[in-house]
């Protein structure tokens, strides 16, 4: 358990960065403590554990994800909304944010606590602002949750995907294929 909320809260968005930097997949605390001038003893003594720290970052790096999308204004149509969500998606400032949530969901899919439950949550709060992004723009709230697992899911592949597609030429006609698919869909 924290020791100390204040000094915990004041080092999760420099150990976000970090890890958003150096990846989560055989994080280690030394070079965590050393990044943030202070000790891997004191990061445990203030996180409690490194599953306690590692859950710290993943709750902060989907916040800032999920407040990217919340601060969209929205959207003049279902087919604009789509581009719109994925013009944060695709933000080079987020896309650390995709890597370590797979990250955690390939050691979650492997049964390793806490990313199991972690990865749960946050695909929770960010399909859920996804819905609101829709409601918002004007998509009755059932269609909502509907069209965003087929959006989350697209998503997610193209950003898997981005490594093979240099120019960026084929994912960005994907993702107006899916903004027109969508639009259908809700039509």
């Amino acid at each position: 358990m924290a020791k100390d909320g204040e000094r915990r809260e004041a080092w999760t968005g420099p150990a976000t960065d970090y890890v958003l930097e150096h990846g989560l997949i055989g994080l280690s605390l030394r070079p965590l403590a050393k990044a943030l001038g202070t000790s891997d003893r004191m990061l445990l003594y203030h996180f409690g554990t490194k599953d306690d720290l590692v859950a710290a970052v993943l709750t902060e790096s989907n916040d800032r994800a999920v407040a990217a999308v919340e601060s969209l204004s929205p959207s003049p149509d279902l087919r604009s909304a789509v581009l719109d969500l994925w013009s944060v998606a695709d933000n080079s400032q987020f896309a650390p944010c995709t890597r370590l949530y797979v990250e955690a969901a390939a050691l979650g899919l492997l049964g390793r606590e806490p990313y199991a439950s972690l990865v749960s949550e946050a695909n929770g709060r960010w399909l859920a602002s996804l819905v609101t992004h829709l409601t918002r723009s004007g998509v009755d709230r059932p269609l909502a949750r509907r069209l965003v697992t087929v959006i989350d899911a697209a998503f997610l592949g193209f950003q898997l995907d981005a490594a093979l597609d240099a120019s960026g030429t084929t994912r960005k006609r994907a993702v107006a294929d899916l903004a027109d698919a969508v639009a259908e869909l809700g039509s």
